[in-house]
């Protein structure tokens, strides 16, 4: 059995705002939709923050994402669903995962978001 990642804790209030910040990056700045395009955006290091839902099935699916994104120092949040990833990055699906690339005028959410994690995975 594979070694799988350590999931933290995510506070309800700390995942609403990263819904929130996605939101935002979609409507004014730049996002990424599902997996691979998440995990392309990590590798080329452009992923100011990953959003991975915790109810994915099989859990494989996302399993790499929190590994690469310590190896590429880019900061990964869980949230509960992935309906509520997919309605927050404007899919009438649920979605695995999503990558803000560029922040927008959620920019100040994604840096708060960012260090509040870092503070959980300590």
């Amino acid at each position: 059995m594979a070694q799988m990642y350590i999931k933290f804790e995510v506070p309800a209030d700390l995942a609403n705002k990263a819904l929130e910040a996605l939101e935002m990056a979609r409507d004014t700045g730049k996002i990424k939709k599902g997996t691979n395009e998440a995990t392309k955006a990590i590798e080329r290091g452009i992923a100011k923050l990953v959003l991975i839902s915790e109810d994915i099935n099989p859990p494989e699916i996302v399993a790499h994402l929190p590994p690469l994104c310590d190896e590429k120092n880019t900061p990964y949040i869980f949230v509960k669903k992935q309906v509520e990833l997919g309605a927050a990055s404007g899919l009438t699906v649920g979605s695995g995962a999503a990558a803000i690339i560029e922040p927008g005028k959620g920019k100040e959410l994604v840096e708060e978001v960012a260090q509040k994690v870092q503070a959980l995975k300590k």
